[in-house]
Order: structure tokens, then sequence, then C-alpha cells
């Protein structure tokens, strides 16, 4: 076997490992289908508070889904354009959808002390969630909802480059690393995403019902501080 051989075929094993442990790839040259309601990136400006507010100004009064139908608000997602961590949730909850700001109720307070305990304040952290309208009744968004929204919380990471990005919950971390594992097995360990570490962990709603899990979300916060510290 010659050594293109051996590459393409340790490539298949690779491929193969990691579709076993629930991982989704696509070949290169696919394009990773995009809802025909979502329009495709405009070029970065150079400058992050621009590119952010160009941003929001094409999402605009989105209409692309039907979340929009029943929304108050949309809640774009807030804090500074040079952030070191990037809190990615779910979705907006009643009070979020009522503020248009992100974890703003009993969740929200959660993750503010959290924020705290880490030596950090809400407007030095960056705040976003998978979709930016309410479900209704508090339901998970469903597949066409994160695929819709998908595009537009990739292009704030990709502006703001965080030093690390915290999933927060199961729909979060499973949307960003294209993966169906639960939370509960990938949760404290990193990943890569886009070339950004980032650490999968509970979200603040989930620890209001389960406080005695609070010190597992801690302990992959410590681990978060470790690695931006190392940078």
């Amino acid at each position: 076997m010659n050594n293109r051989a051996k590459i393409i075929d340790g490539l298949k094993k690779a491929m193969e490992f990691y579709r076993e442990l629930g991982f989704e790839y696509l070949p290169a040259k696919i394009e990773q289908k995009r809802s025909p309601l979502t329009p495709d990136p405009c070029p970065l400006p150079l400058n992050k508070d621009i590119a952010l507010q160009a941003l929001r100004d094409e999402i605009g009064d989105c209409t692309r889904c039907k979340l929009s139908r029943k929304r108050t608000n949309l809640v774009f997602g807030e804090g500074p354009h040079d952030a070191g961590i990037m809190f990615i949730g779910e979705g907006p909850g009643r009070d979020e959808d009522i503020q248009a700001r992100p974890f703003v109720g009993e969740a929200g307070k959660l993750l503010t002390n959290l924020i705290v305990k880490l030596g950090l304040t809400r407007e030095e952290v960056y705040i976003a969630n998978i979709v930016k309208c309410r479900p209704p009744n508090n339901r998970e968004p469903d597949e066409e909802e994160i695929a819709t929204c998908m595009p537009f919380v990739e292009r704030q990471a990709e502006i703001i480059k965080p030093g690390v990005i915290v999933s927060l919950g199961r729909i979060s971390a499973q949307s960003l690393l294209g993966t169906r594992i639960s939370i509960s097995k990938i949760r404290g360990r990193f990943f890569d995403y886009k070339g950004i570490p980032l650490m999968p962990t509970f979200h603040p709603a989930y620890l209001l019902r389960n406080p005695k899990d609070k010190w597992l979300t801690w302990d992959d916060m410590k681990k978060v501080l470790e690695k931006l510290k190392g940078n």
C-alpha cells in the first residue's frame, strides 16, 4: 500500500470511529444544508463592533422561521466584541422574550452568579443562544428552527473569536458539535469548534432543577479558566 492509500485508509477509519460516537461529518466539497430563507454570509467588516451591528441589521425583524410568529422580541445576544468567554445557550425564555436580553430570568441569575464566581462580570462576557426567538411554551427548538438560526450564532462566534466557548445544555452542545451524544457524556472536556476551544456544560435551568450537579459545572468552569490563562 502506497502512502496515499495509507492516508486515505486512515481517514476512513477515523471517520468511521467518530460516526460511531455520534458525530456527523460532511465531505469537504459538499456544502452544509442551509435554510432557503437564510442569506449567504456577507464579508465581515474589519471592526468587530461594526461587524456585529451589521449582522444584527442583516437579521432585521426576522421572519425566517415560525418562531417569529409568537415572539415579543428577537434576542440577538449581548456582550463586548473582545470577550474572552462566549456563553451559548438554547433559546430565550419568557423573561428574555420580554426584555430582549439573554439569560435574565431565574436561569440567568444562576449564570450571572457563575460568571461572578469566575471573577468576571456579565459585561465582560458575551452571551447568546442557538435560536434568537422564544419557542412557544418554552419547548425545545426543532431542527428546522435551529438550522435557520445557526448561521447567525456561527457568525457571532466568528466575529468575536473568544478564547473559549461555553455551550450551555444539550441543544447548544449538540448543535455546535454536530453530535447526538448526551450532555452528561460530553461535558467537562474541550472540543474544537472552528479553531476555538468549546466546553460543554449543563444549562443553568437544569441546575435549578438539579442543584446537586452545580459542582460539576463549577468543575467545568475551572477548566475554562485554566484554558484562558494558558492562552
